[in-house]
Formats: structure tokens, sequence, C-alpha cells
């Protein structure tokens, strides 16, 4: 069985409803998603954000599947993800995780681990850009 159906980076809109179909199967019985999206603030902003721009290392979709393989092997979920690279204004989303599990406790440990490892090991990064024009690289060094 291909546990990960779906592991992308990609400059183009994620649509949620394909990666659920992609993880559409007789044999689960939880679905679970996450959609992060690009907000209007940050903690550390001074003002308003206004946009996010991402970058990634030429590995990293591969990196990606490898993250999400390591989710399906602990728990036996299948599971499709995309993470965005480019500008990506406020509402858009940026990391799109779709889960089918036998059971929901699987369901939502795969998306959480997922989600959890993306933030710690994916190389991407990117560039928080406030409406004052000022801007601010995040995820660099760790």
């Amino acid at each position: 069985m291909d546990d990960v159906r779906r592991a992308r980076i990609s400059a183009e809109p994620i649509d949620l409803a394909a990666h659920l179909a992609a993880v559409d199967d007789p044999r689960m019985g939880a679905e679970t998603s996450f959609v992060g999206r690009v907000r209007n603030h940050d903690p550390e902003a001074v003002g308003a954000v206004q946009a996010l721009e991402y970058s990634s290392h030429p590995d990293a979709e591969q990196v990606l599947r490898g993250l999400a393989q390591r989710a399906a092997d602990r728990t036996g979920a299948i599971i499709a993800v995309s993470h965005r690279v480019g500008r990506l204004d406020v509402g858009e989303a940026a990391v799109v995780i779709a889960v089918a599990a036998p059971h929901r406790a699987e369901a939502f440990e795969a998306c959480r681990q997922v989600i959890e490892d993306i933030k710690r090991e994916l190389p991407v990064w990117k560039r928080q850009i406030e409406q004052s024009g000022d801007a601010t690289w995040k995820g660099l060094g760790g």
C-alpha cells in the first residue's frame, strides 16, 4: 500500500479537497486534516503582516515525503501533504495535511506528527513582510 499519497512542494494554491480525496480509503475509519494559513499578525512583528514569501531547498519535497512516511509507519495512516512556496497573502494556505487512519487516535497523532516535523525539519524558510514594508526572515538556523 502506498502510505504517502501526496507529498508536494509547489507554488500553486493547495486544494484541501484533493488532499482528502487522495487519502479516501474504505479500510480507514477516521480522517482528519490540518490547514496552516498566513495570518495577519505575528508576536514578533511590529505591525500587521501583509504576506509571507516561502522558499525551499531543492530536496525539500523528498524530505517532506520522508516526514510523511515516518508518520505513516508509526501510525498506520495514509497521508497527503503539501507546502507552498512563493508569495502568499494573508488567508492563503501554506500547508495542507490530510490523514486517514483506522481510528481517530492514529489520525490525530499522524497529523500532529507531520506538522510538528515540518516545523522542525523541512528545509523551507519564510520571509515575513509587514504592511510597513519591513521584512524579517524566519526559520533560518533552526
